[in-house]
């Protein structure tokens, strides 16, 4: 479209001035086609918008619904909190705090307080000192020998390829200017993650960027990788929210050579990402390959990511972790309502645990087998807000990854054409023309503002709730109403499990 309009626009110019020379009295052309003209010419050089670079002139009709977009929602389609896959009300908030923009709320809430399922904070009459430094988790086990500082949130798996190289830039700029880490997806370390930001390398089941020529993990290639110093910790992707229990193919159009390089294969191939592993097929190996991983990384931190399907699977590598003494130093949990830029209707629909009951059984299992005093918890799943922040981590979480809402600090306008290529805030697109939309220098400073903004909003809620220190969240914290007539603390709905339980309980039948 800019393409288009750069040549169309040098040839309105051209027939406009050969007009208006050979007949003056036909001037007034210039007067209708002049401003159209100015205004695309300002949108292609403009940086601040990307839209409006990639589609000059025609996409200030999309800011202009935009602007009437509440009006439209209220009267015709729908209410500000009904938009799916992120409502309006989240997206909104995400732009503000990315803007640093009016981040107020007048005339009372949207919300029907009185709807089942409902849910809100205990606050105290005696509000706690607002801490003076944003609260910090440290993670590391005891076998760890490099332990990280993590920010309470961060920037989750989004791969090279999934999203443009522009915006995997921005991102990595966010987040050094912001002070927390960018996980850098199952693609591999690209040059665009290598901009000063913290990196969590993520290694799934194709092992992209340590892999032998057959696909299987390669541990000279691995160590290469982890021993860059923009890594501080390693992730292993056993399964992801959105697509659980399911591989994934890079299509040959959009495996090109920088893409496959980074990758180690063929460009121009099909890739593909099995459903599981190679190196493993059982919790004992798959601890045994967290070890290994740690031990080449030099002590590096290293956990594993997954969407918690069948139960019986994850105790089974809580009670292998007792029997073998080997814990990763965190855990990733991805809710079933994760997003992704393509996978098949039922996976996202049906498939895995959604992220509030996935987070409380994983702590409670932790608990129970008296690990989780050495493993830290990561949650992962429509994380946009504060409150998104503090309901986690009062249900077991220690910090939080958020991909969507770091898209939305970007520019991202929830096309929902991810999957199409054609993402026209040049987001998750490779495409030059549209890509080139998206200017780093600006959408870094959006991506940081956004960090910034709701760890303060979170802070500002714990002083509310009269804590001044994270370990004091827990499930009493927060109600939910179960039925117009019933309300419940969350801890009666999942009561807490006290450390070791499972192990007395187990010791017991022995």
């Amino acid at each position: 479209m800019r393409r288009i309009f750069i040549i169309a626009n040098t040839l309105l110019i051209i027939v406009l001035a050969v007009i208006i020379y050979f007949f003056p009295n036909i001037w007034w052309l210039a007067a209708v086609f002049g401003p159209f003209i100015i205004l695309g010419i300002y949108d292609v050089i403009q940086k601040e918008h990307t839209i409006l670079r990639n589609f000059p002139v025609v996409g200030h009709l999309r800011y202009w619904l935009e602007g009437i977009g509440p009006e439209i929602h209220q009267y015709f389609i729908e209410s500000d909190t009904d938009g799916k896959p992120i409502s309006r009300y989240h997206r909104t908030y995400i732009y503000q705090h990315a803007k640093q923009e009016v981040m107020t709320h007048p005339f009372g809430t949207e919300l029907d307080l009185y709807a089942t399922g409902y849910e809100w904070m205990n606050h105290s009459i005696y509000p706690a000192p607002k801490p003076m430094t944003p609260p910090r988790v440290i993670i590391g086990g005891p076998n760890c020998l490099q332990p990280y500082s993590a920010s309470i949130l961060n920037i989750s798996a989004m791969s090279y390829g999934s999203l443009s190289k522009n915006a995997i830039e921005a991102l990595n700029k966010g987040a050094k200017a912001g002070n927390f880490y960018h996980n850098t997806g199952e693609g591999g370390i690209s040059p665009h993650h290598l901009h000063g930001g913290d990196v969590v390398y993520q290694i799934g089941t194709g092992y992209f960027g340590c892999r032998t020529d057959d696909g299987n993990f390669s541990p000279e290639s691995f160590i290469e990788q982890a021993a860059r110093p923009e890594v501080k910790m390693i992730e292993l992707k056993l399964s992801q929210g959105a697509k659980p229990g399911h591989g994934g193919i890079l299509p040959a159009a959009k495996n090109n050579e920088e893409i496959a390089a980074i990758r180690h294969i063929e460009p121009f191939t099909d890739v593909h990402s099995p459903p599981g592993h190679r190196t493993f097929n059982d919790s004992e190996g798959l601890l045994d390959f967290i070890a290994q991983l740690r031990s080449l990384a030099k002590g590096k931190p290293v956990g594993f990511k997954l969407c918690i399907g069948e139960k019986d699977e994850f105790i089974e590598i809580c009670k292998s972790m007792v029997k073998t003494g080997i814990k990763p130093d965190f855990i990733t949990i991805d809710g079933a309502e994760g997003g992704t830029g393509a996978a098949p209707i039922d996976f996202s629909n049906y498939v895995g645990m959604p992220l509030e009951e996935a987070i409380i059984f994983a702590r409670d299992c932790l608990d129970g087998y008296d690990l989780k005093k050495d493993i830290k918890l990561i949650a992962s799943a429509k994380i946009f807000t504060a409150y998104d922040i503090f309901r986690v981590m009062c249900f077991g979480a220690d910090l939080c990854n958020s991909a969507r809402g770091m898209m939305l600090a970007l520019g991202c306008i929830q096309a929902l054409k991810c999957n199409t290529n054609n993402c026209p805030s040049g987001v998750a697109t490779n495409k030059p023309e549209l890509m080139n939309g998206l200017v780093v220098e600006k959408k870094w400073q959006r991506v940081k503002n956004y960090h910034h903004e709701v760890i303060e909003d979170f802070t500002e809620l714990l002083s509310a709730a009269g804590i001044s220190d994270t370990a004091e969240l827990t499930r009493v914290k927060i109600h939910k109403r179960i039925s117009n007539r019933q309300v419940k603390v969350f801890n009666e709905i999942y009561p807490h499990i006290k450390p070791g339980k499972y192990l007395r309980k187990q010791a017991a039948k022995n």
